[in-house]
């Protein structure tokens, strides 16, 4: 007996050793196979929800996936953008995939189709010569064409009928106008010989009816369809031109039958959304406050025959980003506050609030509503993984998670990602995100990165922060502290903080960068003489000044699209107005030695940090020759290593795949050589691309 036990102890023991070793085994392949951090191949093979639809009954959501070529095996290009559906489950299919850019997705009335724009190919090989309208049908089969038009086709919207389709499009040139610019006399007479964004009414029972144009003054956007069918609702602009959508763009209603304006409101201030009330009575708007309030972000609600705004939710300390009527005297709202979102309701008088939706992350950009007003499509990003699409039911549990655009992000380690708070100068309380080294050892300094958001009128969340551009966890892989700061002018808090950066360029809103540094290093985190700056357009712009008005504190910069001259910048931009009422708020010729002294050229032979910049050949926001005129002058200087990287075809950001790839290479061998190894000059212009290069090459 005791020998027969002793037996089974020894076996049972045996076993739980191969138990044992099994579950060590288990922890060290998992603990292998999560033993890397993000690479710049890892980003450039992101992909992501983009766009959201939701059915009419709730129970499907059709979104966009962005899939960016891989330059060194496919045509390099933009990227293309995927149509998917899923069902409530998560259970998602493929719709339309390849070599496409679906964009302006949409249910049918009656849910039977999903409606989109792209520019396509038929079956005979032909390419559409404009971007089109199509559909596809919700049960499978092949899209089919609903229209081609003389120009791109921008937008749309359904009549509650599903018979017809107002959409926008520009004018076209007349057959003269061809055929003279085809024989050479194509001249761009500047500011001048835009064409408007016209409305059309597309009868969908007789496609071969030329659309019906409305005879209305200005450009149009921003189109909706009124719920009992007789009204538009959209914005209006003098002009195309850029200033005029951000800074003029005013609510107009249309009656569709004769195509005369019932009303235009005298809204004033950057424009949002513009939803109709079920009723059709009303119609809610995100609206900046006045001329000079930086970013739309409070509620307003405008009676559809033409009475005075009525403000619904204002003097908030966040911004609202996303609305839907819920009932006619109710509606659903997505606000960002600080760093975080909130999804809400409150009623037409502004005296009832409910919040839905309060947890710290994911932090949602997007909602849809659907037409049983209780299904709830969202786009949300975390820490952890870029866009994703989520469901939500009104008054339920918390938003689900739907989709995993990248399950391969499961396997990779990561920094953690914290909210801290600091203090500016004078006293002033700022947040930011910081990201640490994901093998950050307790009590050791580290070389950081400071990522200067643009805008101002912008702000980063506690979310998704690893982009070509911007550093995050590809960083923090490479054992840097990278950290996301919200200095004043910022939005998520309200006007009163976003205002603060007004009439002071480079002023308190830079020094704000600089107090994060120091937080950062008084707390023991960083090393103060490893310090890398960088940012794009208004970031651009701070990393500019911190490279030469601020060069003490910091060791390397990497400027894109950035700003140098401000008086040229004026005269160079395509948003003079915005220039002026958000930002300066005095003209040039008024305040011109204050304009010349807030610029980094006027500073560069202070300069004594590294600065690479980076510049698209195209931009019109910040022209090109802003980088060309702060690199010359720190060139000809010559106290500090300068580089300038042009890229063709870009504009203000990088599109194509092989452009942002090279981005965020240089960047980071940028940092590494002046933060990390040995500094002195410029490290070699040569890139070495093979990352991408699949495995079996």
């Amino acid at each position: 007996m005791l020998k027969s036990k002793s037996l089974h102890l020894s076996r049972k023991s045996n076993w739980g050793a191969v138990l044992l070793s099994c579950a060590l085994l288990v922890i060290l392949l998992s603990s292998v196979a999560r033993s890397r951090g993000m690479t710049e191949e890892d980003v450039a093979n992101l992909q992501y929800a983009y766009e959201i639809a939701i059915s009419p009954d709730g129970q499907l959501i059709a979104y966009t996936l962005i899939v960016r070529p891989n330059p060194l095996v496919e045509e390099d290009d933009d990227a293309n953008r995927h149509l998917y559906v899923t069902d409530l489950k998560g259970n998602a299919r493929p719709f339309i995939t390849g070599k496409v850019r679906i964009k302006k997705i949409a249910f049918t009335p009656d849910g039977r189709y999903i409606t989109y724009i792209a520019e396509r190919k038929n079956d005979n090989g032909d390419e559409d010569k404009n971007d089109a309208l199509y559909k596809i049908p919700v049960a499978g089969g092949e899209s089919q064409k609903i229209i081609e038009f003389a120009t791109d086709i921008k937008d749309y919207t359904y009549a509650p009928d599903g018979e017809h389709i107002a959409f926008l499009a520009k004018d076209s040139l007349t057959d003269e106008q061809d055929d003279l610019e085809d024989k050479g006399f194509d001249q761009e007479i500047y500011e001048e010989d835009w064409r408007h964004v016209r409305v059309w009414i597309l009868n969908t029972n007789d496609l071969e009816a030329e659309p019906r144009k409305l005879d209305l003054p200005g450009t149009a956007s921003d189109i909706t369809w009124s719920p009992d069918g007789n009204s538009l609702a959209m914005a209006l602009a003098q002009t195309p031109l850029i200033d005029d959508a951000y800074m003029y763009q005013k609510v107009t209603t249309v009656d569709v039958e004769t195509g005369g304006i019932i009303y235009k409101f005298d809204n004033i201030g950057k424009l949002g959304d513009i939803v109709w009330s079920p009723d059709s009575k009303h119609l809610a708007i995100i609206s900046g406050s006045d001329i000079h309030d930086p970013k739309e972000g409070e509620i307003y609600m405008l009676d559809a025959e033409g009475r005075e705004l009525q403000p619904v939710m204002t003097d908030i300390d966040g911004h609202v980003r996303d609305i839907f009527w819920i009932d006619s005297k109710t509606i659903l709202y997505l606000e960002h506050k600080n760093v975080h979102s909130v999804i809400g309701t409150i009623n037409t008088k502004g005296t009832v609030q409910k919040i839905l939706v309060s947890d710290k992350r994911p932090v949602f950009d997007y909602l849809k509503l659907s037409e049983n007003r209780q299904d709830v499509v969202l786009l949300g990003d975390a820490p952890t993984h870029p866009g994703e699409v989520f469901h939500y039911r009104i008054n339920g549990d918390d938003p689900k998670r739907l989709t995993n655009s990248n399950p391969w992000l499961d396997d990779l380690e990561f920094g953690k990602q914290e909210v801290v708070q600091y203090n500016a100068r004078d006293g002033l309380e700022l947040y930011g995100m910081l990201i640490h080294p994901s093998d950050e050892v307790e009590g050791q300094r580290y070389p950081l990165i400071v990522y200067v958001h643009g805008g101002p009128e912008s702000h980063n969340t506690d979310g998704w922060l690893t982009w070509y551009s911007g550093p995050g966890q590809v960083g923090a892989a490479k054992g840097y502290m990278v950290f996301y700061p919200n200095y004043r002018g910022s939005t998520g808090r309200g006007i009163e903080f976003s205002e603060m950066g007004q009439a002071d360029y480079a002023g308190r809103e830079f020094d704000d960068v600089v107090d994060a540094v120091n937080h950062l290093a008084e707390i023991g985190l960083v090393d103060k003489d490893k310090v890398g700056v960088t940012g794009g357009s208004y970031g651009g712009y701070a990393t500019a000044w911190c490279s030469t008005a601020l060069s003490e504190h910091f060791a390397a910069g990497v400027m894109r699209v950035g700003v140098s001259d401000l008086i040229s910048k004026f005269g160079t931009t395509d948003i003079p107005m915005e220039m002026y009422y958000i930002h300066a708020q005095f003209w040039p010729w008024e305040k011109w030695q204050w304009y010349l002294e807030q610029s980094p050229i006027y500073h560069a032979g202070k300069g004594r940090t590294p600065l690479l910049i980076m510049h698209g050949e195209d931009d019109t926001r910040v022209h090109p020759s802003q980088s060309m005129e702060l690199y010359r002058y720190l060139k000809t200087h010559g106290n500090v290593p300068v580089r300038l990287i042009f890229y063709q075809d870009e504009g203000h950001g990088t599109g194509k795949a092989a452009a942002r790839y090279d981005t965020n290479l240089r960047l980071f061998r940028w940092m590494d050589h002046y933060l990390k190894g040995p500094g002195g000059d410029p490290p070699p212009i040569e890139i070495d691309y093979s990352g991408l290069k699949p495995e079996d090459e």
